[in-house]
C-alpha cells in the first residue's frame, strides 16, 4: 500500500505536468490563430513559457500582445509551481518512494505460488524466516513501515483487512496465507476477507486464545494456531519423550538436515491416479517411506495404509525421506 505521502505527491506532479503541457496547447493554438504557423506557434509558446527572451518571432498585433501577456502570467507561474512540486517531492523522499515502491509491485506481480505472511511481529518474522529457509517465495505485509524498510524481499506497507492491501500483495496467486496480526479480531477479518477473494486459499492463521481457534475456522481459515499451547505441548514432550520430540523437531525444523517429512498430493491424471499402492510399489520407486493416509480434505489419516489402498485425485500422501526420494514421489503424484 503507498503511503498518503506518496499519493498526494504523485497527484500533484500529474496535475503540475498536466497543467504545463494544458498552457502549451493553448499557446500553441493562441499563436496559430494569429497567424503564425506551427512550429512558429510552439516555439513562441515555449521560448514565452520559458521566459527564455529571445524575442519575437514575428511582430505581433494589439491582440497579440495581450494574448503575449496573459501567457507569460499563467506560463510563468506553471512553471514556477511545477519546479516547487518536483523540489519537494525529491527533498522529501516521496519520489524516491514512489519509484522504489513501484520496483516493489512490479516483482511481486511476477510472483506465483508464493506465501504471504500478514503481520512481521515476531511469530510473523519466525514463519517468514523458516519459509524462506526452505525455498519458498514470501511477501510480507505490515502496517508499520519500520518492520518493513530493512527487509531485502517483497513486502507491502498497509492495512491487510483492506482487500486492495490484500490483492497487491499477490493473493490471487498465492499459495498461502499466514495470518499473524496483533488482535484476534483483526485476524478474523482478515481470514474473511481472503476466503471471500481466494476460495481455495490455504489459510493458517495464529490464535492469540483458545477460544478464537473454532472462530477462526468459522470465519474459513484452513489451520488455527495457538502459539502457547503447541510450545506448551513440545516442552511436555521434550520430557516425556525426549528423542521423538527431537527427531520430529528436526525432520520438520531444521533446514540444513537433507531428510524431511513432506504432504504429496496426488493430481488428476498422474502415474498415481486410480492405482492401489500394491500396484505403484512407491519405497521400490523413489525410497520414501509412507507413514499416513488421507483419502480427502476434512478426511481422517490412515497410518501406514495397506497395500490395496486406491489412490484418487485429492488425496494426499505423508512420506518421510531425503530431498532426492521425495522429488521422486512428488514427480509421481503429478500429471
Amino acid at each position: 500500500m503507498r503511503f498518503d505521502g506518496d499519493v498526494d505527491s504523485l497527484r500533484r506532479i500529474r496535475v503540475a505536468i498536466g497543467g504545463l503541457l494544458l498552457v502549451t496547447v493553448i499557446g500553441t493554438v493562441g499563436y496559430k490563430l494569429l497567424g503564425f504557423s506551427w512550429l512558429e506557434a510552439v516555439f513562441q509558446t515555449v521560448m514565452t513559457v520559458t521566459t527564455v527572451g529571445f524575442g519575437l518571432v514575428r511582430p505581433l498585433s494589439k491582440a497579440g500582445e495581450v494574448f503575449t501577456l496573459f501567457l507569460m502570467v499563467i506560463g510563468v507561474g506553471m512553471a514556477l509551481y511545477n519546479l516547487g512540486v518536483l523540489f519537494e517531492a525529491l527533498t522529501e523522499g516521496h519520489l524516491r518512494d514512489l519509484l522504489g515502491r513501484r520496483r516493489m509491485d512490479r516483482r511481486i506481480a511476477a510472483l506465483r505460488g508464493h506465501v504471504i505472511v500478514a503481520g512481521h511481529g515476531r511469530v510473523g518474522r519466525s514463519a517468514k524466516d523458516h519459509l524462506l529457509a526452505t525455498g519458498h517465495e514470501v511477501v510480507v505485509v505490515d502496517v508499520d513501515p519500520e518492520r518493513c524498510e530493512h527487509l531485502d524481499m517483497p513486502y507491502v506497507v498497509g492495512d491487510v483487512t483492506r482487500d486492495s492491501v490484500l490483492r497487491q500483495a499477490g493473493i490471487e496467486r498465492a499459495r498461502a496465507l499466514v495470518a499473524c496480526l496483533e488482535t484476534d479480531a483483526d485476524t478474523v477479518y482478515v481470514v474473511l476477507s481472503a476466503r471471500a477473494l481466494c476460495p481455495d486459499l490455504v489459510i493458517v492463521a495464529r490464535a492469540r486464545t483458545a477460544d478464537s481457534k473454532a472462530k477462526l475456522v468459522l470465519a474459513g481459515a484452513t489451520r488455527a494456531v495457538n502459539p502457547q499451547m503447541i510450545g506448551g505441548r513440545r516442552l511436555a514432550a521434550f520430557a516425556l519423550q525426549p528423542d521423538v520430540a527431537e527427531f520430529m523437531d528436526v525432520v520438520m525444523h531444521d533446514e540444513e538436515l537433507d531428510f524431511r517429512i513432506q504432504q504429496v498430493k496426488i493430481r488428476r491424471g498422474s502415474a498415481m491416479d486410480g492405482r492401489t499402492l500394491g500396484e505403484l510399489a512407491l519405497a521400490e520407486k523413489t525410497g520414501a517411506q509412507l507413514l499416513a493416509f488421507r483419502p480427502g480434505k476434512g478426511e481422517p489419516f490412515t497410518p501406514t495404509p495397506g497395500a490395496g489402498t486406491v489412490l484418487l485425485p485429492g488425496a494426499v500422501l505423508i512420506a518421510f525421506g531425503n530431498m532426492e526420494q521425495m522429488d521422486k514421489l512428488k514427480t509421481l503424484a503429478r500429471p
